[in-house]
C-alpha cells in the first residue's frame, strides 16, 4: 500500500463512522415498511421478476430507501472527507453568507458569458488553455462580483491554487453548463484573490460509472466513453478539467494506486462480522490483547494499537493522577464510530513528559 499509516488509519475512521451509521439503518424483518403505497402498485407489475430474487415488494423498497441514503452518505461525506483527508484540502464556499463573494472584472464576466453561449451553440469546442489565456486577457476594469460559487476539496501551496467540484451522481445535461460557467468564473475570482498563483479547477468523478466490472478493473475508467455517456459533457468541458476515478484519487494523495488502496481499506473492515469486531473495539479493555491487536491491525488503527502495547506505562504514569486515569479509562471510539483524537494525543503526551 503507497498510502502512509497516518492516512490509512484516518480512512480507516470514515469507513468505520459510515459503517456503523448505515448498521445503524439497516431494515430488517421487524420493521415496519414505510407507507409506500405508489411504489407497491406499480412493482405489482414487476411481482414475477421480483420474486425470482425470493425478496418481498415490501422488503425491496426498504431495501432501496437504505440504499439510497448509502449513496447519499457517500456523495456528501464520505468521498469528501476522503479527499480531504488525502490532500489536506478543505471545502470552501464563496458566498455572501461564507466566505464573501469574489471579485472578478466586468470584461471577464462578459466574455465568459459569451463563451458559454457559443460552447452552448457548439460555435466553440471546450480548451482549457485557451480558455484561461481569454480569462487573463480580460482582467482590466470595473470589478463586479462573481457568481456564487463553491469547491468541495480546496487547497493552496507556494505556486497553485487548486479547487475541485465532487460529483457523485450522474449530473442531468443542464448541469454542465452550469458547472462550466461557475468553474470559469471561480478561477477568474481566484486568480484575483490569489495574484502570482497558477489557478486550476476541475470537476471530479470518484468512479466511472461505464466500466463493466465483469470484464474490467473497477478502479480503471475511459474518459472519453464516460464524458460522452453523459449528455452534454463534452459541449462544456475538455478532457482536461475532469479528473475521474483512479486519475482523481491519485491526483489527490500524488501517488499511485489509491483508488484501489481505498477500497482495500474498506474491503478489510466492510465484513459481515463489522459488528461483532466494533463491539470489542467498545469493550477494548475486556478483549484478549493479542486478538485485539491483531484487529487493530486489520482494520488499520495503528494508535489504538500505540495505545494497547503501552497499556500498562501509561497506567503507570497516569497513576495518583484522577483526570489522565478517566481519559485512560474511555473508550476510542464512541457508539457512533467516531474517534476520540484528544484522548489519543493527551495520552501519548505521557511519555513526552
Amino acid at each position: 500500500m503507497n498510502l502512509e499509516k497516518k492516512t490509512q488509519e484516518e480512512i480507516a475512521i470514515e469507513v468505520i463512522r459510515v459503517l456503523v451509521h448505515r448498521f445503524k439503518l439497516f431494515p430488517n424483518s421487524k420493521q415496519s415498511i414505510r407507507n409506500a403505497p405508489f411504489h407497491k402498485a406499480f412493482l405489482a407489475a414487476f411481482a414475477d421478476k421480483i420474486g425470482q430474487s425470493n425478496i418481498s415488494v415490501a422488503r425491496l423498497i426498504g431495501l432501496s430507501s437504505w440504499m439510497h441514503g448509502l449513496n447519499t452518505t457517500l456523495g456528501q461525506t464520505f468521498f469528501e472527507n476522503v479527499a480531504h483527508i488525502l490532500s489536506d484540502g478543505e471545502k470552501k464556499e464563496w458566498t455572501s453568507k461564507k466566505l464573501g463573494n469574489l471579485k472578478i472584472s466586468s470584461a471577464q464576466k462578459s466574455m465568459i458569458s459569451d463563451l458559454i453561449t457559443d460552447l452552448s451553440n457548439s460555435n466553440k469546442l471546450p480548451n482549457r488553455r485557451e480558455e484561461d489565456d481569454m480569462i487573463l486577457a480580460a482582467e482590466g476594469g470595473a470589478l463586479v462580483e462573481a457568481t456564487n460559487f463553491s469547491a468541495d476539496v480546496f487547497y493552496e501551496t507556494d505556486t497553485e491554487v487548486v479547487a475541485i467540484e465532487l460529483k457523485t451522481v450522474q449530473p442531468n445535461s443542464g448541469e454542465f453548463k452550469g458547472e462550466k460557467q461557475k468553474i470559469l468564473e471561480g478561477k477568474a475570482a481566484l486568480r484575483k484573490a490569489y495574484p502570482g498563483k497558477d489557478v486550476y479547477f476541475y470537476i471530479g468523478f470518484p468512479f466511472d460509472r461505464t466500466v463493466d466490472t465483469e470484464d474490467e478493473d473497477p478502479c480503471s475508467s475511459n474518459k472519453q466513453r464516460f464524458m460522452e455517456a453523459n449528455i452534454n459533457c463534452t459541449k462544456y468541458f475538455a478532457e482536461a478539467e475532469v479528473l475521474l476515478a483512479d486519475e482523481l484519487w491519485d491526483f489527490l494523495s500524488g501517488k499511485e494506486n489509491t483508488m484501489q488502496d481505498i477500497l482495500t481499506i474498506i474491503n478489510s473492515i466492510a465484513k459481515p462480522d463489522f459488528e461483532l469486531k466494533f463491539e470489542k473495539l467498545l469493550q477494548i479493555k475486556e478483549q484478549d490483547k493479542r486478538e485485539m491487536l491483531e484487529l487493530l491491525e486489520e482494520w488499520y488503527l495503528y494508535s489504538e494499537m500505540n495505545l494497547l502495547k503501552n497499556a500498562a506505562r501509561l497506567r503507570d504514569l497516569a497513576v495518583g493522577n484522577g483526570s489522565l486515569l478517566r481519559v485512560l479509562n474511555t473508550n476510542g471510539f464512541n457508539v457512533k464510530g467516531q474517534y476520540n483524537w484528544k484522548r489519543y494525543t493527551t495520552l501519548m503526551s505521557l511519555f513526552r513528559e
